[in-house]
């Protein structure tokens, strides 16, 4: 059986000018004989194309090739010895090359790029950034991606409180804080009172396990040195600030659902940027606006 998304071990059946044709093995492709003297309809269902630019040199019939099997641009079963960066079942960071009505499309390695359906995705993504999926087969057979990972992940039973780790931001929650797969693959939170600057899904973190719970589940820890955290902060204030032509048109009494919204920092935080920039003299504070001085 050839299975698709995935690495096979296929012999080499026949060989055409536009490339060699691969399946099982004789005695395999028999058990599945369908009892009537024709087989015919088996050895198609069982066979696959590998293209003439991706034959290796030397290659003849009986010989063994691993090949990853997909759908092409026109939807034909195809082989490849391409390494794609995903597989069945896995969970990878792609990235977004392209956004249709139908969804968006991913790089993940290969010629034809891979749908991410809207359906699919938890957040609204942006062609240039990158996301963590995984890769499914769809009702029709066709291999596809998708961000709803957080059932996918793992428990972690080899890191303890303190340990380094990175991981991908996979959810953010106004009430929680940052869902994270750490190392792509267990479960992780950033609780909200660690959050300081704007956390977009995709995003990479860096930071330290600061408990483990009962449920084998992480909290994670990115706090920096509040010096550095107040300057990384200043600068992205003012940058969004910039983008409302240099007047924003609320002030740092807003409220907080406001400034989250906004920048992605709590009100506390907010108020330190805000305070950073003001003292440097780069803004004005009015009754209902933060202005940039020119």
């Amino acid at each position: 059986m050839i299975n698709i998304g995935m690495w096979n071990e296929l012999t080499v059946l026949r060989q055409k000018d536009f490339g060699i044709y691969l399946g099982e093995k004789e005695t395999e492709r028999a058990s599945l004989w369908n009892g009537r003297g024709d087989t015919s309809s088996v050895f198609k269902e069982t066979e696959v194309l590998l293209p003439a630019k991706q034959v290796p040199e030397g290659t003849k019939p009986g010989d063994t090739l691993r090949v990853f099997v997909y759908r092409d641009s026109s939807d034909r079963i195809i082989a490849t010895v391409n390494e794609p960066y995903i597989t069945l079942g896995e969970l990878k960071v792609l990235k977004c090359v392209g956004e249709t009505k139908i969804g968006a499309f991913m790089d993940w390695g290969l010629e034809k790029d891979i749908l991410l359906p809207f359906k699919e995705q938890t957040t609204k993504v942006t062609q240039g950034r990158s996301y963590l999926v995984k890769m499914y087969k769809d009702r029709s057979d066709r291999l596809c991606v998708s961000m709803k990972v957080y059932d996918s992940l793992e428990t972690a039973a080899d890191l303890n409180a303190g340990d380094e780790i990175t991981g991908t931001v996979i959810e953010f929650n106004p009430k929680m804080g940052a869902f994270v797969a750490v190392e792509n693959k267990y479960y992780g939170l950033i609780p909200l009172k660690e959050i300081h600057s704007r956390i977009n899904v995709g995003d990479t973190v860096s930071g330290r396990v600061a408990k483990v719970r009962e449920d084998g589940k992480l909290d994670i820890t990115i706090s920096k040195n509040i010096k550095l955290q107040i300057n990384e902060d200043s600068d992205m204030v003012y940058d969004i600030i910039k983008s409302y032509n240099g007047v924003l048109p609320f002030n740092d009494k807003a409220p907080k659902e406001t400034i989250e919204r906004e920048f992605g920092l709590s009100k506390n935080a907010f108020k330190r940027a805000v305070g950073h920039l003001l003292k440097e003299g780069l803004i004005e504070i009015t009754d209902k606006s933060i202005i940039i001085n020119q």
